[in-house]
């Protein structure tokens, strides 16, 4: 028989691969043939953050890896680039995942700094490389947009999908290898 929190686990590694996909698949639908003029917020990069820091046992870096390797190939961006920054992002916090008595108002803080890392990494290497770019202003609007977005993510996280911060009783079964 299958062990229930492995069960759990691989459930929820399904759920956000499916999840990604959803976002992925309506992102390069051709919903519209007007040009954007106010960008959305980076779903993906929102809900892998936000389940990082709850549960990252959930989200194995190779599978971040992987659906933003993807993404990138599907969304035609220079491949790897912003799927190997985002794996650097979601590692630096996964580092600081278990550290739950924190507020909101500092993880909010935390997630959108990582964002402007990424943000300005992706940007300085797309230049140092001469690779024709969005308008930095533009970009910056998505990175507000996002940034925005995050409670909304956050909240559908917690309390549609139930990913949630591990409890102290769960922590050291999670130490031992338990769940």
């Amino acid at each position: 028989m299958i062990d229930p929190q492995t069960l759990r686990r691989w459930f929820y590694r399904l759920l956000l691969l499916l999840l990604v996909g959803l976002v992925t698949f309506a992102r390069i639908l051709p919903l519209s043939t007007l040009p954007v003029t106010f960008p959305g917020p980076d779903l993906l990069l929102l809900m892998v953050f936000a389940w990082v820091l709850r549960r990252p046992e959930y989200v194995p870096v190779l599978l971040v890896a992987l659906l933003f390797f993807l993404a990138d190939m599907l969304m035609l961006n220079p491949p790897g680039l912003h799927a190997g920054l985002v794996v650097l992002g979601s590692e630096f916090l996964r580092r600081r995942a278990g550290i739950h008595d924190r507020p909101f108002l500092a993880e909010w803080a935390m997630v959108a700094g990582t964002m402007a890392a990424i943000l300005l990494a992706e940007r300085l290497v797309l230049t140092v490389l001469f690779v024709e770019q969005v308008s930095f202003g533009k970009q910056v609007l998505r990175y507000l947009v996002s940034v925005a977005a995050y409670p909304p993510v956050v909240a559908v996280t917690v309390y549609v999908l139930r990913v949630r911060h591990v409890m102290p009783g769960e922590a050291e079964a999670l130490r031992q290898g338990g769940l």
